[in-house]
């Protein structure tokens, strides 16, 4: 299992999985006396598995007693990512754990791919999202040689940018659900998450660039373009934790000022405000270099931006507290923000150096 999240909100079960093979990560060492086994830290390139196919999940649901009670089977897309949802009933409420097999490869065999507890997001829903690097790490991307130095090394050779850290730490203090949303590959997961844990934090889901989608001939919804272009996948993610959690009541979004972050943060508050019209605000974003689309990424991204309207229409009783951290980088030279979105910029708080 490459990835699984599961959020149970007051309505729905939200599963968002992946499944791909896995390696072996402890190597044997010999020497002329003895014969050892060592855990070899995961680098970011060993995570890159382009040739996925398609599975079937058979989602079993346990009671408090961890008594099987509820299954259904679910298949996933082209390159073995699973989204769906689950209506919250009389009968699903009860499931406290959630047991996976993949039965799709082998006829009458179940593979059994871990007992899960899901995340209770319930009222009041406090969500923190927060980029990874250049925010909570100091990596670098800009020639061919950072790129594979970035790709075979592990990340804790790369200097913490200690300020993010403890900003993140002091919410999830306040018992914040934290996300952490990237333009990184999809297979730095595990690097990140292994960071992550040596820290003392502990995300409720990773959300990366799933490069898989990048060279499929079959599935659109990342393109070439997209290696470069960052402001679609991220603005997208948003939306998609969003649509998973619900509308919370409070909501801390984290970045940096190094690509377009600002942008993307000000553009969710102007949806989630309902200040103009998506349309109206697609017309002015697509505009932006960043948030160049394809017309299945226009009509996909257009639908959520209606989606999240719709959400926070209906909970419209709960007030939404949002506040957006950008962490002020040495070489940017400050925000550039169109004239568009300039009313919202009173939501955005710099810190660091």
């Amino acid at each position: 299992m490459a990835h699984f999240l599961c959020i149970i909100t007051d309505h729905n079960i939200n599963v968002r999985a992946s499944i791909e093979t896995e390696e072996n990560l402890f190597i044997q060492r010999r020497t002329s006396w003895t014969q050892e086994w060592f855990f070899e830290g995961k680098i970011p390139l060993k995570g890159l598995k382009f040739f996925s196919r398609k599975f079937k999940i058979k989602l079993v649901g346990l009671d408090s007693k961890q008594q099987p009670f509820y299954s259904d089977i679910f298949e996933s897309d082209s390159v073995g990512n699973f989204n769906f949802k689950i209506p919250l009933t009389e009968k699903t409420k009860e499931i406290k754990a959630i047991q996976l097999y993949e039965v799709g490869q082998t006829q009458k065999l179940e593979y059994y791919l871990g007992t899960f507890i899901p995340l209770f997001v319930r009222h009041p829903k406090r969500i923190v999202i927060c980029d990874f690097d250049k925010t909570l790490l100091e990596t670098k991307f800009s020639s061919v040689k950072e790129l594979y130095t970035s790709l075979t090394t592990p990340l804790g050779k790369f200097p913490p940018l200690e300020d993010s850290v403890t900003l993140i730490k002091s919410f999830i203090e306040r018992e914040f659900h934290l996300f952490i949303v990237s333009s990184s590959p999809h297979f730095y997961e595990d690097a990140i998450r292994d960071w992550l844990y040596t820290r003392g934090i502990h995300p409720a889901g990773i959300f990366l660039k799933d490069y898989r989608k990048i060279f499929s001939l079959f599935d659109l919804e990342l393109t070439a373009k997209d290696i470069r272009n960052q402001g679609v996948y991220k603005l997208s993610q948003l939306m998609n934790i969003l649509l998973m959690t619900g509308p919370p009541q409070d909501l801390v979004l984290v970045g940096d000022n190094f690509e377009s972050d600002p942008l993307i943060y000000l553009t969710l508050a102007m949806i989630l405000y309902g200040d103009h019209r998506p349309w109206d605000i697609w017309n002015q974003l697509k505009r932006e270099e960043d948030f160049k689309l394809n017309k299945h990424q226009d009509a996909d991204f257009l639908n959520k931006m209606y989606l999240i309207e719709g959400l926070m229409a209906r909970f419209k009783e709960d007030s939404l507290n949002l506040k957006i951290y950008i962490r002020k980088t040495g070489d940017s030279g400050g925000i550039h923000i169109p004239d568009f979105f300039q009313r919202q910029l009173g939501f955005i708080e710099f810190y660091g150096q």
